[in-house]
C-alpha cells in the first residue's frame, strides 16, 4: 500500500513522494515523523492505515530517536517499556 506524503510533516522529500508501508524503512520513517511532528488527527489516519502489529513493530524499531517524551507516552500506552528504552 502507497500513501502520499504531506508537504507539512515530510518537507525534507519531494512533493508527490510516496511512501510503501510495505516496506519497513517507509514504515520506520513515516510513523517515526507523524509521532514525531503529527497533529491529533495525523496520528489517527496512521492508526487507520497500519494493523497494530505493523505500528508496534516500527515503534520497537524506532523509538529510540524520539524525543523522551514521546517515547514514554508511547511506550506506556502500548505497555512496552522494556530495558531497551
Amino acid at each position: 500500500m502507497k500513501t502520499k506524503v504531506e508537504s507539512r510533516l515530510f518537507w525534507y522529500l519531494k512533493d508527490g513522494t510516496e511512501l510503501d508501508l510495505e516496506n519497513p524503512s517507509h514504515i520506520d520513517l513515516y510513523v517515526q515523523q507523524i509521532l514525531s511532528h503529527g497533529k491529533a488527527e495525523d496520528i489517527q489516519k496512521m492508526i487507520k492505515i497500519l494493523t497494530p502489529e505493523v505500528f508496534r513493530e516500527s515503534f520497537k524499531r524506532i523509538k529510540r530517536f524520539l524525543r523522551r517524551e514521546v517515547r514514554r507516552f508511547w511506550e506506556i500506552g502500548l505497555g512496552d517499556t522494556g530495558e531497551d528504552s
